[in-house]
């Protein structure tokens, strides 16, 4: 992995994150989420995952992303308080980074090799999931559409009969 381009990344998708949990504005929020969502789509193609770099980019940027924004500009209100520090968060959001970094370090299988494998191929998995795992792929892909139909009949304005 190009060291730079690690080190280029890792700063946007920080940013982004930052930025995300930061910012006053639920817009400028979510599309820096979205920044956060393309940055790991790239380090997924640095890795040579380029089928989950691409699910990265079409489910998180191209529908969770959107899904998230058109949520916001549906129910937006007009309410503006000013918001200060949660503590709280911050103190839970330390203690988890802390927990997690020393099990990172603390783990020995970090030390070992891992063994050497034949990548796959987008080829490969489309076939995968068009042979053995059809039914699975047709079951999300049901239960994807009758979200989609619920969620319109969420944002639906009922109308008032006179």
């Amino acid at each position: 992995m190009n060291a730079t381009a690690f080190i280029v990344i890792a700063i946007i998708t920080i940013a982004g994150a930052l930025a995300a949990a930061t910012l006053p504005k639920l817009i400028h929020a979510a599309l820096s989420l979205v920044i956060v969502f393309v940055g790991i789509a790239a380090y997924f193609f640095l890795l040579g995952a380029e089928f989950v770099g691409l699910v990265q980019v079409f489910v998180y940027v191209g529908a969770v992303a959107v899904l998230i924004l058109f949520t916001i500009l549906l129910t937006r209100r007009d309410i503006v308080s000013e918001r200060g520090i949660n503590w709280g968060g911050v103190i839970v959001a330390l203690a988890v980074f802390g927990g997690l970094l020393w099990i990172i370090l603390n783990t020995t299988s970090l030390a070992v090799l891992a063994p050497q494998f034949e990548p796959l191929t987008v080829k490969q998995i489309g076939e995968s999931l068009m042979t053995d795992y059809v039914w699975p792929l047709q079951c999300v892909g049901l239960v994807l559409t009758v979200a989609l139909i619920g969620a319109l009949i969420l944002v639906m304005e009922e109308k008032i009969e006179r």
